[in-house]
Order: C-alpha cells, then sequence, then structure tokens
C-alpha cells in the first residue's frame, strides 16, 4: 500500500477518483495523494470512502470523502458538486467504479444486462460530461478509465455483459479523446490483466489463483499498486501528448498464441 508525502507529479492537482474504497481505486487515490493531489475519494459506502480518505489524511496527505451512486445521475451530480464544493476545482477524473458479475447468457435478462452497461459504461459518459465545464474553465484536463482486457482482447465465459461495457468504454475513449482535445483535455484508460485483490482473494482459492498466474509470462498476478503507477503516468504532465490509448497492464498474458505455451 502508497503512503507518505514527498512527491509531487500531481502537486496542485485535484483528482476524483471513483470506486476508490477498496483495490485499484484505493490504490489510485493513495498515490495520488503521496503525489500531491488533493483527492476525492468515491465509492457507495460512507464508512469505507471516509475510512480512506482518514487514513490519507493520517499520512500527510489532502483526500476528502464523498459517498455517491455514479449508477445515477443524481448520484454524479452529488460527487462533482461536492467536489467542486470542496476543493474549487477538477483537474483529473478516474473512473475506476464497475461492477463484475458472471451471468451466462441463456440465463442473462435485460436487467441484469442493463445494470452492468449503466455502471461501466453509461456512467463513464456522464462523469465525462459533469466534469467538462470545470476542466474547460481551466483549459485543460485529464479522464481516465479502468477498462479491462476483456471485450477488447480476451473473453470469459458468463460475462458478456461485462465485456461489452468495456469494449464501449474503449470506444468512448477514443471519440471522447477526438472530441475534447481543443479543450487540452487528454482521455485514455488502463486495461489491467489479472490483479490480486481483496476481492479476487476472496473469490477464488489460493490453488485456483495458482493455477492462473501460470498462464501469465511473469508467472504472477498484478498488484492494484501496478495499475496505479500506469494510471499516474496518463494524469502526469509527462503524459500530456498522449490521448485515445489505452495501456495494458497484464505481464504478459495477451503475448502467447494459446495457454499451451506457457505450461
Amino acid at each position: 500500500m502508497v503512503t507518505g508525502t514527498g512527491r509531487t507529479r500531481l502537486a496542485g492537482k485535484v483528482a476524483v477518483v471513483t470506486g476508490a474504497s477498496q483495490g485499484i481505486g484505493e490504490s489510485i487515490a493513495r498515490l495520488f495523494a503521496v503525489e500531491g493531489a488533493g483527492v476525492v475519494v468515491n465509492a457507495r459506502t460512507a464508512s469505507k470512502v471516509t475510512g480512506v480518505a482518514g487514513s490519507i489524511r493520517g499520512n500527510g496527505g489532502e483526500a476528502c470523502g464523498i459517498p455517491a451512486d455514479i449508477g445515477s445521475p443524481e448520484g454524479i451530480a452529488h460527487l462533482v458538486e461536492g467536489a467542486l464544493d470542496q476543493f474549487g476545482r477538477i483537474d483529473i477524473l478516474v473512473h475506476n467504479a464497475g461492477i463484475f458479475p458472471y451471468t451466462p447468457l441463456e440465463d442473462m435478462d435485460d436487467d441484469s444486462w442493463s445494470e452492468v452497461i449503466n455502471v461501466n459504461l453509461t456512467s463513464a459518459y456522464r462523469l465525462i460530461r459533469a466534469c467538462l465545464p470545470a476542466m474547460k474553465e481551466r483549459g485543460a484536463g485529464r479522464v481516465l478509465f479502468t477498462s479491462s482486457v476483456q471485450g477488447n482482447h480476451v473473453a470469459v465465459p458468463g460475462c458478456a455483459h461485462y465485456a461489452a461495457s468495456k469494449a464501449g468504454l474503449t470506444g468512448l475513449i477514443r471519440s471522447a479523446a477526438l472530441e475534447l482535445a481543443r479543450y487540452g483535455i487528454t482521455v485514455n484508460g488502463v486495461e489491467p490483466g489479472l490483479v490480486l485483490t481483496a476481492g479476487v482473494e476472496q473469490a477464488l482459492s489460493e490453488r485456483r489463483r495458482d493455477l492462473m498466474a501460470q498462464y501469465v509470462p511473469m508467472k504472477r498476478w498484478g498488484m492494484p499498486t501496478e495499475v496505479a503507477h500506469a494510471m499516474l503516468y496518463l494524469a502526469s504532465d509527462e503524459a500530456s501528448y498522449v490521448t485515445g490509448q489505452t495501456i495494458v497492464v497484464d505481464g504478459g498474458a495477451l503475448l502467447p498464441q494459446n495457454g499451451s505455451f506457457m505450461v
């Protein structure tokens, strides 16, 4: 876990991070704070976001927690208004929140399909629109999305709705980047592969995780901080000429033609 202070790649910037109460989102929020950003920690559960924000402040960073359901327009409005009330500006939007249910197509209904598309994809469009006025006012901005290798490169049975949402997110990244470049706003994403979050540790046995790691050239799962560092690059001035792109963070898992090359 990233703690401490002293680096300044995001000094003076304000970052809104959704899905920041745990896992990848929490790592992004903590790392951005270490690098000097004021961070708005967002998720649905108030106790969790206030806990992460309080921990960041305890380590010398600047953060506030704003609980809100970004699956609704009202929740997004509450989040953005709260961020502006707290910090007066928004320089960086990181949309990391998402849901990952397992539902085979033959068991899927319209409600389960729509829920995933709404939270993972429609909310991304709504967040861009909500943050755009503040970024245009400053003549600059960074919009970042946690996407996935699913939908864009690989498929997993039972995850058609999730894959469709992430493939759609890539299209949104490219189109938004083209439209918003004139305002000095870049739009990019990170596509993680296997990442060892607390949720994964609870869902999969150690034996299962070890077996899956054998199909990754680096023979291990990625850590949330490794995704966060890719996000940090895209959020920083170092990536000022990068837009409409996604960075794959997967330990080389997409490289082999099939799994037989790795076992």
